[in-house]
């Protein structure tokens, strides 16, 4: 079911209405500093919609892991600070999640104002979507803004509780601009890809993505694996893989697969190992039928580089997940950043290249190719669950479009 976003709403009828918006500003903090704001700036295209239309905006977010309780090294205090800075404005910190406190602070706001409450996760209902919190959030408003990609797979009170709240009080809860987009892209691009379709998945357990390989294998042209995962298809294969990563209870999961995808289903020719991860170490370029005693697999060798890169290429639509290889120690990261330059030249030839978040997100910065990709996800647990087909709790809570 499509459900209703930010565009659809009449945004002159917002002046003087309170509306609650649940942004991902997530970022990581060093010190109290924050060390990257790319979250904090997805968030700008709907608070500024919001703002000129002259909506008070009543923001939550979390950050961290404070397990339910306050604790100074999560606030969101930073996070407003920058947030203020972002839209050239003066955004209202509120220290409580809940209570007379934020009452009082939403009723000073004026039109066009932003205030950021604390962090959602100080509220040990937060995570459990206690009905009771998700009231008292839903209340501050008529209208809800999802803007969360980055927690959409989580039914957490200020996500699914919050929304389904608002709409049996008769409000709308709709998706933001970022959450949209996110959703446009990676529903689409599995719904009708232009062919060739190649997925490239990987990472380091077979486990944690065998879901989304389930689920692409049988839409897709091709599904390249990459990262320590392959290791794992490598011993089903019954090769040697040393000393390298592989994950024992996953062997005959990853045979299955293996008889499954048939042609469709490509795995590195060749590693590059080592004897331990280190930049200075002796690292060697070898046939994956050559990996022996105590070499361990760390990235992708030069032939399956240029066979990647080749089908990437040639691909019309991508879809890519996880890292080739160790690519934050170099001379690891080859395989990762050839892989994400081919994505980058086949988007800079039309194609449509849609990256999930997390590591992946990470290394096609390292590349230095964010800016040529069609979409590069903020949620790297949502993004997984939208390629294995899942449904995201907090999307179906959302105002359906009419």
């Amino acid at each position: 079911m499509i459900k209703k976003n930010l565009a659809d709403v009449d945004l002159t009828a917002l002046r003087g209405r309170t509306v609650v918006v649940r942004a991902d500003l997530n970022v990581p903090l060093d010190d109290g500093l924050i060390s990257d704001d790319q979250r904090i700036e997805a968030s700008l295209p709907t608070l500024r919609a919001l703002r000129e239309a002259g909506a008070r905006t009543v923001v939550i977010s979390h950050l961290g892991r404070p397990k339910g309780s306050p604790n100074p090294a999560f606030t969101l205090a930073p996070v407003a600070r920058r947030l203020g800075e972002l839209l050239e404005t003066s955004v209202t910190f509120v220290p409580h999640t809940r209570g007379e406190a934020v009452s009082a602070a939403v009723q000073e706001l004026d039109d066009g104002d932003v205030a950021l409450l604390e962090n959602s996760r100080f509220e040990p209902g937060e995570t459990s979507n206690d009905a009771a919190l998700a009231a008292e959030w839903a209340s501050l408003g008529s209208l809800y803004v999802n803007d969360a990609f980055g927690t959409a797979h989580r039914a957490h009170a200020s996500t699914e509780g919050v929304a389904r709240a608002v709409r049996e009080a008769g409000g709308e809860a709709v998706a933001g601009h970022l959450l949209a987009k996110e959703l446009r892209f990676l529903e689409e691009s599995l719904r009708d890809p232009e062919r060739p379709f190649v997925a490239i998945v990987g990472g380091a357990k077979i486990s944690s993505k065998i879901d989304v390989i389930s689920a692409l294998l049988p839409r897709v042209d091709r599904l390249l694996i990459g990262g320590a995962m392959a290791n794992t298809f490598f011993r089903a294969l019954g090769l040697d893989t040393g000393e390298s990563l592989v994950e024992e209870d996953a062997v005959g999961t990853a045979a299955e697969i293996l008889e499954q995808g048939g042609d469709r289903l490509v795995l590195p020719v060749d590693c590059v190992v080592a004897s331990e991860l280190s930049a200075d170490v002796d690292a060697r370029d070898v046939d994956r039928a050559d990996v022996r005693g105590t070499d361990k697999i760390f990235d992708m060798g030069p032939r399956s580089r240029a066979e990647y890169a080749r089908i990437t290429r040639a691909a019309r639509t991508i879809v890519w997940n996880g890292p080739m290889g160790v690519f934050e120690v170099s001379p690891f990261d080859r395989g990762t950043v050839d892989v994400a330059l081919a994505v980058a030249d086949a988007c800079d030839d039309g194609a449509i290249g849609v990256l999930g978040g997390g590591d992946s997100a990470a290394a096609a910065e390292r590349a230095g190719v964010v800016e040529r990709l069609t979409h590069v996800s903020t949620g790297g647990g949502a993004s997984l669950e939208l390629l294995a087909g899942a449904e995201l709790p907090a999307v179906l809570s959302l105002t359906n479009a009419r």
